[in-house]
């Protein structure tokens, strides 16, 4: 169901960009404001884009989403201020804790509404550290920068 919601979200928000550089293109007058003469195939073109857009918005949720390993040494009294320190400073905020599970949010709302309040980060505990789960293009910084940070622990 997550899937789902998100590859919706994603295809909501193509279709927005597409509106606002269309609409900005025919502002500007780079081309006609006639819809049936906009693109090369008339009409025919505006279900191929929301098909592209589609197939698209199904499969970035696939690869925009992922979970990585954080290994890290040391119990969860020891490791908690170090992943708060971490966290703060990429700036994001404890949404709720759950036993020695954390998840965490964007703290700008900007920055949430860029990311469709997709920004959440979810820590799981395991026996060699956590199981981070969240977008895959900000994991690999935490995840290094946890480790870095409990090295000396």
């Amino acid at each position: 169901m997550k899937y789902l919601l998100r590859a919706v979200k994603y295809y909501v928000y193509l279709v927005v960009i597409l509106a606002i550089v269309i609409s900005a293109l025919v502002a500007f007058k780079v081309i006609d404001g006639d819809l049936s003469t906009m693109f090369v195939n008339g009409y025919d073109s505006y279900w191929q884009m929301a098909l592209l857009l589609a197939v698209f918005s199904a499969v970035y949720p696939r690869f925009g989403f992922s979970s990585r390993k954080a290994y890290l040494k040391g119990a969860y009294e020891e490791l908690r201020p170090a992943v708060m320190e971490v966290m703060g400073n990429h700036g994001y905020v404890l949404e709720s804790e759950d036993g020695e599970n954390l998840t965490f949010r964007k703290k700008s709302a900007l920055s949430r509404v860029l990311k469709m309040c997709e920004d959440r980060i979810t820590y799981t505990r395991d026996v060699t550290g956590f199981e981070l789960e969240g977008l895959t293009r900000d994991l690999p910084r935490l995840v290094s920068a946890l480790e870095y940070r409990t090295s000396d622990l």
